[in-house]
């Protein structure tokens, strides 16, 4: 069997592999998604690399489909991929002994790389697919052991041992993906991110510190972006990701191939970031447009089209298209209808719902379609059950500005801080909301909500002013603290965005203060994690800032 296998590698040399597979990618990045498949698949049981970029478009696939099946199919593939890679590497009991001893061939170099790329792979499957603890640990040592190939290999890299082939480039670009990618995802580790925190723990206790471990990933990830090689677009991937979604910090990272769908979504994301949101939803309907093949690269656009249409208060278009989430896509149900809802619910009372449907009802529909992730409940779903919950009474008690409270958890007024006229919106928005909520308060009983309500406008009225450098209602927190009862998310935010306020105005001893007592002093209240970690990024950067300063002053 093995002689078998590798004659049949033989007859394609290592070379000829890679230019096959480049030509493989040039597909997929074209759209071309079955012929990229079949170009790879007839080689996939003797050619690493057929192996792993064919098992890596299935696992992209099962990503967006989120398809039971389509994961455990990805998954089986991987494993496949990674059995085929094995086969290629040099038989000793660790890399460090094979690196120590004499010299690896070029195809064994290659064949370590690609096999720690598919343990990576696999245990994001496993993290995905999988719900029990024992499971996940197992995810976590496949994380590990690809984490300590990727290390030794870029330790010998940088070494004199190290004798360039004539693929180099390749084989580097690969080092540079596992490098770059492990050094960001332990910037994500914020103690109250319980997956991070593992990872963190169990690989990173020994590197640098956190600012130092992201300039590094990042240069890391430019370095194998811009070399030609098979993990460019992983890397590109990745670094806009990063740009587009973790940090709102626009890269400057070259789009590879403009008309692939997958780059039009980041070029409309981009937009989106810096508040041209026509410019955005143009860029997302494009990337639609471009490929009918894998209908998850729509649903990726159909949300960002969602908010764009949110951030303009046209709020029967943004319904739309969380109708057509709620329709098509598997990833999560409860926050699609709990979108179609909170649209509704800001329509005019007499004014006709689309399809006749009715926000009460799909508000009570919301806990029907929870699901779990990793064996736990995604932090977004389980907000928008517990504010869908108060619908399940006969009386129900409406929700005053559901779509932009949600727009808030995920950092949609960012988004629009430097279109002023969108801001100006969103708060006309929120005075006429607060008009009716204080007119209905005050001719009927008060309810237990009142204050939580009156709270959730004050704290994004608040998020309008700060973006035009105002403070006033974000300081109004501390008298109502003590009446809130369930949204007790929203001490902690009004500390963190005050605090943001503050380094923006150069107030950085009152930031750090504010930032603190958020951090500290709340516990275990809804969307802990995503506050906690934009606390960490946010103290990260004063220390930052704060050595800058002590360096230039040293100088």
């Amino acid at each position: 069997f093995m002689f078998v296998s590798t004659c049949s590698f033989a007859s394609m040399s290592l070379q000829t592999c890679l230019e096959d597979c480049m030509e493989a990618v040039d597909l997929f990045l074209n759209n071309r998604f079955a012929e990229s498949l079949d170009r790879l698949q007839p080689h996939v049981k003797n050619s690493m690399y057929h192996a792993l970029i064919y098992a890596t478009v299935l696992e992209m696939q099962a990503m967006m489909t989120f398809e039971h099946d389509d994961i455990v199919s990805a998954g089986i593939t991987m494993k496949s991929a990674q059995e085929v890679c094995q086969r290629f590497r040099k038989k000793s009991s660790s890399l460090n002994s094979k690196l120590a001893g004499e010299d690896l061939t070029e195809e064994q170099l290659h064949a370590e790389v690609c096999y720690a790329e598919c343990l990576l792979q696999r245990a994001a499957l496993t993290f995905l697919q999988d719900e029990n603890m024992v499971s996940f640990i197992k995810g976590g040592v496949k994380v590990r052991s690809s984490y300590l190939i990727y290390k030794d290999l870029h330790t010998f890299l940088q070494s004199q041992q190290y004798v360039k082939g004539p693929n180099h480039f390749q084989l580097e670009g690969g080092v540079s993906f596992g490098i770059g990618a492990f050094n960001l995802i332990s910037l994500t580790a914020p103690s109250s991110v319980h997956l991070c925190v593992f990872v963190h723990s169990f690989m990173f206790s020994s590197l640098p510190m956190y600012i130092c471990m992201q300039e590094y990933g990042l240069s890391q990830l430019h370095e194998g972006a811009t070399s030609h090689n098979l993990r460019s677009m992983l890397c590109v991937l990745l670094l806009l990701c990063y740009y587009t979604f973790l940090t709102f910090i626009l890269g400057n990272t070259p789009t590879l191939i403009p008309k692939t769908a997958i780059f039009l979504f980041f070029a409309g994301r981009a937009e989106e970031i810096k508040g041209n949101i026509d410019e955005a939803v143009a860029l997302f309907e494009d990337g639609c447009r471009a490929q009918q093949a894998w209908k998850q690269f729509h649903h990726m656009c159909y949300w960002e089209l969602m908010w764009c249409f949110t951030f303009k208060r046209v709020w029967k278009m943004a319904y739309f298209y969380a109708d057509l989430l709620s329709q098509e896509s598997r990833w999560s149900k409860a926050m699609y209808v709990y979108m179609k809802a909170a649209c509704l619910s800001m329509l005019p009372k007499d004014e006709a719902r689309p399809f006749g449907e009715n926000e009460v009802e799909l508000f009570r529909q919301v806990p029907t379609f929870k699901q779990k992730i990793a064996g736990k409940s995604p932090p977004t779903e389980k907000f928008a059950i517990r504010k869908a919950k108060r619908y399940k009474a006969s009386c129900s008690v409406r929700l005053p500005v559901p779509v932009l409270e949600m727009m808030y958890m995920w950092n949609g007024f960012t988004m629009i801080r430097s279109r002023p006229e969108l801001t100006r919106g969103m708060m006309e928005t929120l005075v006429e909301a607060e008009h009716t909520f204080q007119e209905s308060h005050g001719t009927a009983t008060e309810n237990e909500y009142m204050t939580d309500d009156s709270c959730v406008i004050q704290l994004l009225k608040g998020m309008c002013l700060k973006n035009e450098g105002q403070n006033e209602a974000l300081c109004k927190f501390s008298c109502s603290e003590k009446k809130i009862r369930f949204d007790d998310y929203l001490v902690p935010n009004a500390l963190l965005e005050l605090g943001l306020l503050y380094i923006d105005l150069g107030r950085k001893d009152e930031a750090i203060k504010l930032l603190q007592k958020a951090k500290n002093n709340y516990k275990e209240y809804s969307m802990e994690s995503r506050t906690q970690f934009r606390i960490h990024a946010a103290l990260t950067k004063l220390k930052a800032d704060t050595s800058d300063v002590e360096e230039s002053t040293d100088l």
